[in-house]
């Protein structure tokens, strides 16, 4: 009951969900939208096709924030685009938060748009996007997304995508199902998604942001949506997710065995961030309570393969006095609902694409490698941050979580923290960019340079 209750009060929900309606005058345009691309290499083809699918959609501008390894690439490949509304900045070593961080002080608009490198955008997206921050409750905007599938793939590039494109509808289900009930979702994803510059742009969200700690002994400085999803949920903001074709984006992902290392560095995300929602910040048991038993819980309580053995064991104990012709039908009863259930919430890309239902077995498969193996895995490091999946992209590691010296717990615990990062800031490695910062996101990214002995490598 507890496991399949929220699958078929999720199916129909998901079946209900609207997104909401463009006004017919809308206030917000998108002339009032800055898109914020943090991109590690800085060019290619992958960034150039992005790039053209988001300036189809007519934002103010681009902001491209690349790392001072690839600023010349950067450059040169925005120069042969022939386009006046890509201006580029660059950070020391590859960062995310701290990419993102070097581009809010240069947003001008009242709408700020994060996007990865590699999405794809329709032509209408921004318009679906801007609809629910019409109403000045909303703080953020996530989108549907899709997997852009490969041309000519081979067999296990087909196997890898199939994965893929499900994760991705698995989470746009999960997603709507949701929004519908409570207004909760796992994640505001950061492939793409909008908030409100002024919320991006406050002096606490900025401290906050820049001085994230996981267990009281790290700055984390990883997971950087699914802070700001938190930050929205604690702080009265409404989030909308906007289910609709035009608000689609597409994505590419690993079609490869690095889809691992993906799955792996997701689930330590979600491992960090649920815990932190549930038992540090609390406000979703409260405020989301079904999305909090549908997504947040499952962290703890969803292990595929033995809860199906769980279930094969109750049902041969429960009937076992039955009849042998009860008993078979029984047992032919639970096995097709739990082969339905395995796909069920799937079934729109099966309707997309009815080949890719013969690799069901696959799917159902991993899902039982997932549960026992890439979560349990995710559980007992998650003091490691690696992309893995990525060139260059863990270059620089260690940066993202930094082992807090006793020294500022102290500091903590005394209430005189901004005193003690002051000192602490003057032992960092001053970069020729400091200048550019406003005063409190200064603060964070020469911290982020600093040499002392607190910084610890993790393998």
């Amino acid at each position: 009951l507890y496991r399949y209750l929220r699958l078929v009060v999720n199916l129909f929900a998901f079946c209900r969900l609207r997104p909401i309606s463009i006004p017919e005058n809308p206030r917000l345009t998108s002339s009032d939208v800055t898109v914020v691309i943090p991109s590690l290499e800085g060019a290619g083809g992958e960034l150039w096709d992005s790039i053209r699918s988001i300036l189809a959609t007519e934002p103010f501008e681009i902001i491209l924030v690349t790392i001072d390894a690839n600023l010349l690439r950067a450059n040169l490949m925005v120069k042969s685009m022939g386009t006046s509304k890509v201006r580029i900045y660059s950070v020391a070593h590859p960062n995310k938060r701290r990419q993102m961080v070097r581009a809010i002080p240069e947003v001008k608009t009242e709408i700020t748009v994060f996007a990865d490198d590699d999405v794809s955008w329709p032509k209408k997206l921004l318009p679906w996007m801007l609809a629910p921050l019409e109403d000045e409750s909303y703080g953020g905007v996530g989108t549907n997304q899709r997997l852009r599938r490969a041309e000519a793939p081979t067999f296990r590039q087909r196997l890898w995508g199939y994965l893929g494109a499900l994760y991705l509808e698995r989470r746009n289900f999960d997603c709507a199902a949701c929004m519908y009930i409570d207004g909760g979702l796992p994640c505001l994803s950061g492939r793409t998604v909008a908030y409100r510059t002024k919320i991006l742009r406050d002096d606490a969200f900025t401290h906050g942001f820049t001085h994230e700690e996981w267990l009281g002994q790290y700055q984390l400085n990883a997971d950087d949506d699914n802070f700001i999803t938190r930050w929205l949920v604690s702080h009265g903001q409404k989030i909308a997710y906007q289910y609709h074709k035009e608000a689609e984006v597409q994505t590419t992902l690993e079609d490869n065995a690095k889809f691992l290392k993906q799955c792996l560095r997701w689930s330590r995300s979600n491992w960090r961030s649920n815990i932190t929602s549930m038992f540090r910040d609390g406000h979703i048991w409260r405020w989301q309570p079904w999305s909090t038993y549908a997504v947040h819980l499952t962290t703890l309580t969803q292990w595929a393969f033995v809860c199906d053995c769980l279930l094969f064991y109750l049902y041969f104990q429960a009937a076992s006095q039955w009849s042998h012709d009860l008993h078979k039908l029984g047992l032919i009863a639970l096995v097709v609902f739990m082969f339905v259930s395995k796909f069920v919430k799937l079934i729109g890309h099966y309707i997309r694409y009815p080949a890719d239902f013969l690799l069901l077995p696959v799917s159902i498969l991993f899902g039982y490698f997932h549960s026992l193996v890439i979560k349990v895995y995710a559980m007992l490091s998650l003091n490691v941050t690696a992309w893995g999946s990525r060139d260059g992209a863990d270059d620089d590691d260690a940066f993202r979580m930094i082992r807090v010296s006793q020294k500022r717990q102290e500091a903590v615990a005394n209430g005189s923290i901004d005193a003690y990062a002051q000192r602490r800031a003057v032992s960092c490695i001053e970069r020729p960019t400091k200048d550019r910062y406003p005063s409190l996101l200064a603060s964070f990214v020469p911290a982020m340079e600093c040499t002392a002995p607190e910084i610890d490598n993790f393998p």
